[in-house]
This record gives structure tokens, C-alpha cells and sequence, in this order.
């Protein structure tokens, strides 16, 4: 049974291609609602930028206004009384006004949009960081295809709410004050016929915002959809996968279903509210015109301080004051509906880490390590999640220390059940057993994967939870049975766990795997690029370049998994040889179904059900005609 997961392992319930129709996500977690106040505080890094913007918003709204007091002035004073200089400096200070508004606008959007770019690229580095962090179990409850949607799609889609929205706002608020400011000046009577229907507008555009923003959920979940069966359909193994199975025309129908549905949802969310926003802006085009007729009406009736000039002022700030609340409308309903994108990212970031690092955590040096590994009372249950997505609380409390009075060990729904069991430093133990026995599980807990439910996993006496996260993983070289290289050369695979390797390091460990002479025998050698997850190369050559990778760290315990499985016979003899060499002075634990690869180990420790059933060596366990025999009497691999 492979690390990767399996039955008995937490990737029993992952989506594949098999189970793509119709299909929900589960939620990740409950995740702190997107409201105003939290998105806002992705800005409070930039504060010295935003406040220039702001101090540039102020003072492109104060120029705005200045226009119209001009004409009032040419209207009704230097036009009448033929001032050809005042006509002059008004006309002057008109171009100045359309210049000095030209530069600030330019300034505001250069220094908005590089604040947007950075809080882009905190979200991402944010996500990208919290993911990395998050437990085995939510990849393999999680599509590859999810994670990126919610990465690329759901963040860029974000960008302009993000990029302009701040300023964009304060801006039109800034314009409206302004212009409302400067129209009362003019005239009380014409500026509250002006915005008699701005409440009926700031209704329809909360109901529209709402109904765009449940759009926008499914516009992104349906989007997560498509990403992900891009990625399953069209990667090596889908193409393989599909073919084989004679299913790629269901896959090309599922994605064109997938692809309309999206096309469906991006009308939807265009056309939202479009009819109510049409009556609006209607509205707002028959304003000025009735505008004219009630200035003439209070002209004709010789109302003090309404001239020719006030109301050709009056309807000029008007024709901005119109652009500015549509402008502040557009922007809120684009926050509303994009509160979806934000909920979808931040569910992500508030999603729970499993496996944390304590503040006071211990760091280890692998020189120092001995490699001495124990497992003491330790009983274990993959964390489940309730209808809401939160996980299993009872579980996640044994990540605290090693008892938990309130749980069971005997439970059933354990996988581990009271393991006691000592690895010496500098030997070889074996985990055996049937498939479901836990031995996978054990060697989750080993590594650092999942935390026990309840006792403890020691590294030298030191509780693994005690130590930091890069110690562990120093500390303890994995190998799988599925084996995952990078689409780069060799060297580069090898160097991304040692990357100042030097290339004899390179060649001394690949020796040690048995594939250096293969590497060389290739035209380029280590500078050999590997293909998708290895492709270019067999099962057993995949996975001796996975073994070398972990041998070039050298860490004082190692910890395979199957790691020999896709090798020949004749391979896998030679190969045993040189990690034997290799074992040396080095904790080794093996896992393993094919009996042959453990006849030498000096512990071999059975697992039935959860349980420890035996240990002892070959010799012993094949005399003591237990569970072992039995396993050893199903084993092809051995000669008898």
C-alpha cells in the first residue's frame, strides 16, 4: 500500500474522472464571512501609498468643480459686459483645470494600480503559503483542478475589485460631495430635484448586486469544474486513462456541458439587473432636461440668484455629478458580486492546519540525530468533517498531547489501536501486513503526516510535535511507491531535495539506486528533462531516481514505502544490497507486501486490524506459524 493513499489511507473518498458528473466540492471550511471591514484590511500594508491616492482623489475632485463657476463667470459677466480678459483668464483656467485633472488622474491610477498588483500578489503568495502548510488529508480530499481555479481564476478575477475598487469609490465620493457641495452653492431648489432618485437607484443596485453575487458562486464553482477537468482529462494519465477506457467522447461531452453551463452563467451574471439599471440611467437622462425646465420656471420668476450662467453652471456640474454616482453604483455592484471571489479565497486561507508548529518547538540536527523511533500508546482516526466542512474536533484534540480522556482507543471508526512499538536507532524494522492493516497509516504517523489521535511518535525522546516541521522532515527521508518528479532534468528532480548538491554528490547516490549507468547511457545525461511525473521513464527507474533523490539528503532515519515495488528481481537484488550499505548507522523502515525485500530486517512488526499481532525476525515469525506465515504462504515473491 502506497503513502500516496489508498483503502486504507484518507484517499478513499478523492474525485477522479470516474466521479466527475454532478459531483460537489465538500467544504473546506466554515470560513470568516467576506464582509466589507476584512477586505478592506488586504489595503491597511499600503497605507502611506492609499493616502497619497486619497490626497490626489481631493484634489482631482476640488479641480472638477472649478469649470463650472468659470462658465458662470463668462456667462453672466464676460460675455454681457464684453471683458474680453476676463474671458481670457476664464478660458485659461479652463485648460488649466482639464490639465491639472489629466495629471492627477494619470498619478492616482499608476500608484492605485501598483498597490492592487501587490495586494494580488499577497493573496496569492498567502494562499499558496497556507496550502502548503495544510494536512496529507485535504489534497486527497481536494482536486489539483480546485486548488488552481481558486489560485488563478478566483484571485484574478478579483483584480479589478481589487486593482481600482478603493479608489474608485473614493473617488465618485469624492465627486459627489463636491459637485453636491458646489450645486447648493447655485441653488438649493435645482440640486434636490437633482437627486430625487438616487435612493430608488441605490435600491435597484443592492438588489442587483445580491442577485450577481449568487451568480458569481456558481460562475466559480462551475469554472473550478472546467479547471479540474482540464487538468484530470488532459494530463499523461488522463489521456491514458480516457483511452483506454474507449471514454473520451463522455469526456469531451462532459466538458462541453461543463463549458455551456459557464457560458450560461457569464449572460446571467452580464444581463443581471440589466432592465431596472436601463430605467435608471433613463431617468437620469431626463434630468437635465427637466433641470432646464424648472431653472426657467424659477428664472421667469425672477428668484434671487438664479441667472443664465447659473443654470448653464448648474446643469455643467450636473453632467458630472450623474457619471459619479453611476460610477459609485457600477463599483458597489461589482463588490457585491464579487464578496463570492472573496468568501471562495478566504475559505481557503481560514481553512484549519492541521499540522501546526509549536512556537517553542525544538530544532534537531541530523548529525545528532541517533534515529531511535517510537510509538508510544498511539491510537489514531482520520479527521472527518462535519455537514459544514469543520473537521473532527475530537481528533484534532489529540494533536495537543499524547491522551485524550474522552476517546476511545477501541473505538472502531480508529485505524490505530494502542501501537506500541520501538525501532532502535540504526536498524532495520519492517511493517507487514494484509491491506487495511494500518501499516500505511503507521507510516504516516512516522513522518509527521497526520499526528496521532492519541499518544505519542518520539524521535530520540523528543515527541515528534515537539520539534520544527523542517527538523522532521530532515530527520526522516521518505520514499513512496508513487514516486512524483518534476517536468525539469534529472539533475534539477535530484537538487530539489539537496540544491547545493555538486554533481559527484549527484552521481554517488544515483550509484547507490542502481540507475547512474542508465542516466549516463542517455544522450543528455543528467541534463535529461524527466517529462509530466516522470513519463519519459519506467515504474522501477522512476522510482530508483526517487530513492536517490531522498539517499542525497542523507537523513539519519529513512522510511520506504513499497519504495522497491516496480523493480525486476534482479534489480531490486542489487539494489538491496546497496541500501543495506547504505543503512548502515541508519534507522530504515520498511513497508512492505513483497515479502523477499525484508528477509534481513532485524524487526519485523505485523499489523492486523490496527493492531500488532507479532514481531520478531523472519526466522522467528516463520517458526511461530502465525499471522507472518500466513502472509509469507500468499507471497509469489518468495521461492517456497
Amino acid at each position: 500500500m502506497s503513502m500516496a493513499g489508498g483503502p486504507g489511507g484518507p484517499g478513499g473518498g478523492g474525485r477522479g474522472m470516474a466521479s466527475m458528473p454532478g459531483a460537489d466540492e465538500r467544504r473546506l471550511a466554515p470560513g470568516q464571512r467576506a464582509d466589507v471591514g476584512r477586505i478592506l484590511r488586504l489595503f491597511t500594508l499600503y497605507r502611506g501609498t492609499l493616502l497619497v491616492v486619497l490626497v490626489l482623489i481631493a484634489l482631482a475632485a476640488a479641480t472638477g468643480v472649478v469649470s463650472p463657476f468659470l462658465v458662470r463667470e463668462v456667462v453672466d459677466v464676460a460675455l454681457p459686459d464684453q471683458r474680453l480678459d476676463l474671458l481670457a483668464w476664464c478660458v485659461a483656467g479652463m485648460i488649466a483645470v482639464t490639465a491639472i485633472s489629466s495629471v492627477l488622474g494619470v498619478l492616482q491610477s499608476l500608484l492605485s494600480t501598483r498597490v492592487g498588483q501587490a495586494i494580488m500578489h499577497d493573496l496569492r503568495v498567502a494562499v499558496f503559503s497556507h496550502l502548503q502548510r495544510m494536512g496529507l488529508g485535504f489534497f486527497t480530499r481536494t482536486r489539483t483542478g480546485e486548488v488552481q481555479s481558486r489560485i488563478f481564476n478566483d484571485i484574478g478575477s478579483m483584480q479589478a475589485v481589487v486593482t481600482s475598487v478603493v479608489t474608485q469609490i473614493v473617488s465618485a465620493s469624492a465627486g459627489i460631495v463636491m459637485a453636491v457641495v458646489a450645486m447648493l452653492a447655485m441653488d438649493w431648489r435645482l440640486t434636490l430635484f437633482s437627486v430625487i432618485t438616487v435612493p430608488l437607484a441605490v435600491w435597484m443596485n443592492r438588489r442587483v448586486g445580491l442577485r450577481r453575487r449568487a451568480i458569481t458562486r456558481i460562475q466559480q464553482e462551475t469554472a473550478a469544474d472546467l479547471s479540474a477537468s482540464i487538468q484530470e482529462s488532459l494530463s499523461v494519465s488522463g489521456i491514458l486513462l480516457g483511452t483506454t477506457m474507449g471514454r473520451t467522447d463522455a469526456l469531451t461531452a462532459h466538458f462541453t456541458g461543463l463549458s455551456g453551463r459557464l457560458a450560461e452563467l457569464g449572460l446571467s451574471s452580464t444581463t443581471a439587473g440589466r432592465w431596472q439599471m436601463a430605467l435608471y440611467s433613463t431617468l437620469m437622462s431626463v434630468i437635465p432636461s427637466l433641470t432646464y425646465l424648472l431653472g426657467g420656471y424659477l428664472l421667469f420668476g425672477h428668484v434671487p440668484g438664479v441667472t443664465i450662467g447659473t443654470l448653464v453652471a448648474f446643469i455643467a456640474l450636473q453632467s458630472g455629478l450623474f457619471p459619479q454616482i453611476n460610477s459609485l453604483l457600477r463599483v458597489a455592484t461589482q463588490v457585491n458580486s464579487s464578496f463570492a471571489l472573496f468568501t471562495r479565497v478566504f475559505e481557503y486561507l481560514d481553512a484549519p492546519v492541521t499540522i501546526t508548529q509549536r512556537e517553542d518547538a525544538t530544532a534537531l540536527e541530523p548529525s545528532a540525530v541517533r534515529g531511535e523511533v517510537r510509538l508510544e500508546h498511539v491510537a489514531f482516526r482520520y479527521p472527518d468533517e462535519d455537514a459544514d466542512g469543520a473537521p473532527d474536533t475530537d481528533a484534532a484534540d489529540g494533536a495537543d498531547g499524547p491522551t485524550t480522556p474522552d476517546l476511545d482507543p477501541e473505538d472502531p471508526s480508529f485505524t490505530l489501536h494502542g501501537i506500541d512499538l520501538t525501532v532502535p536507532a540504526g536498524t532495520h524494522t519492517a511493517l507487514v501486513g494484509a491491506t487495511g492493516s494500518g501499516k500505511t497509516t503507521t507510516g504516516y504517523l512516522m513522518a509527521r503526516l497526520y499526528d496521532p489521535t492519541l499518544g505519542a511518535v518520539t524521535l530520540d525522546g523528543h515527541d515528534l510535535r515537539d520539534l520544527t516541521l523542517r527538523s522532521v522532515s530532515d530527520c526522516i527521508g521518505v520514499v513512496t511507491q508513487e514516486t512524483y518528479l518534476l517536468h525539469a532534468s534529472i539533475a534539477d528532480n535530484l537538487r530539489f531535495a539537496a540544491p547545493d548538491a555538486s554533481d559527484e554528490e549527484l552521481e554517488r547516490s544515483c550509484r547507490i539506486a542502481q540507475i547512474h549507468d542508465h542516466i549516463a547511457s542517455l544522450p543528455e545525461g543528467y541534463g535529461t528533462t524527466v517529462g509530466e511525473r516522470g513519463y519519459r521513464f519506467s515504474g522501477g527507474e522512476k522510482q530508483r531516481l526517487a530513492l536517490a533523490r531522498t539517499i542525497l539528503r542523507d537523513p539519519p532515519v529513512l522510511l520506504l514505502d513499497e519504495a522497491t515495488s516496480a523493480l525486476d528481481v534482479r534489480t531490486e537484488q542489487a539494489m538491496s544490497g546497496a541500501l543495506a550499505a547504505l543503512s548502515r548507522g541508519r534507522t530504515t523502515i520498511s513497508i512492505a507486501h513483497r515479502l523477499s525485500t525484508i528477509r534481513d530486517a532485524d524487526q519485523i512488526v505485523v499489523l492486523e486490524k490496527g493492531r500488532i499481532v507479532e514481531r520478531g525476525t523472519f526466522e522467528e515469525l516463520l517458526a511461530h506459524d502465525g499471522p507472518f506465515s500466513e502472509l509469507v504462504r500468499r507471497d509469489a515473491s518468495l521461492p517456497f
